[in-house]
């Protein structure tokens, strides 16, 4: 655990560190890649996030996605059970409140809620990542409780994808049990695919 409290630390200062110009060029590239990325080719409704603390920014890719008649949903903090997300119908009309992180997120409206297995995609931020597509979060835990059921039912029909500044990569991460595997992690200039268990294993 102290491993990953360091790394996180680290990681952090690196993407914090990034200038404005930095930021932007990086959302450009990604834009981009997302637009042409084949686990999302078929995708019609997409999870995204509002950028905060340095991540990569999604918001030309949201654009994209309503220009092409994509629904997108933004996760909000539960409000009955603790540590979990729920997400919500995203539109530029949508109306906005900042939560307890001071991160902004759609108001509570039980009728926008989109069910996990609706979802085709989710694009989850991170902190850290390595080759093999494995992702360190913030340390709240948010998206790995949420998705535990997920990942148990093993509902191939999702795809879960991490999104980053290539500066985020490490050469491994330390993994925990409770960590629920992405498909891969993108970054403005590669791929990183999670590698498939042999037949033989």
């Amino acid at each position: 655990m102290a491993e990953r409290a360091t790394l996180r630390k680290l990681l952090r200062q690196k993407r914090q560190a990034l200038t404005s110009s930095e930021q932007q060029q990086a959302s450009i590239n990604l834009d981009s890649r997302l637009q042409q990325e084949p686990l999302l080719a078929k995708a019609k409704t997409i999870a995204v996030y509002l950028a905060n603390d340095g991540e990569i920014d999604l918001t030309r890719f949201c654009h994209w996605c309503w220009h092409h008649d994509k629904q997108l949903c933004l996760p909000v903090l539960h409000p009955f059970s603790k540590g979990h997300l729920l997400f919500l119908k995203y539109q530029p009309t949508t109306p906005m409140k900042r939560n307890r992180f001071g991160i902004f997120e759609p108001e509570l409206n039980a009728t926008q809620v989109v069910p996990l297995g609706q979802l085709d995609a989710i694009l989850l931020p991170l902190v850290g990542f390595d080759s093999d597509a494995n992702r360190l979060g913030m340390g709240g835990g948010f998206y790995d409780r949420t998705l535990s059921q997920w990942h148990q039912q093993r509902h191939p029909a999702t795809t879960l994808l991490g999104v980053a500044h290539q500066c985020q990569q490490v050469p491994e991460l330390p993994i925990a049990s409770w960590d629920v595997p992405l498909n891969a992690v993108l970054t403005p200039a590669q791929s990183y695919v999670r590698p498939q268990p042999s037949a033989c294993s």
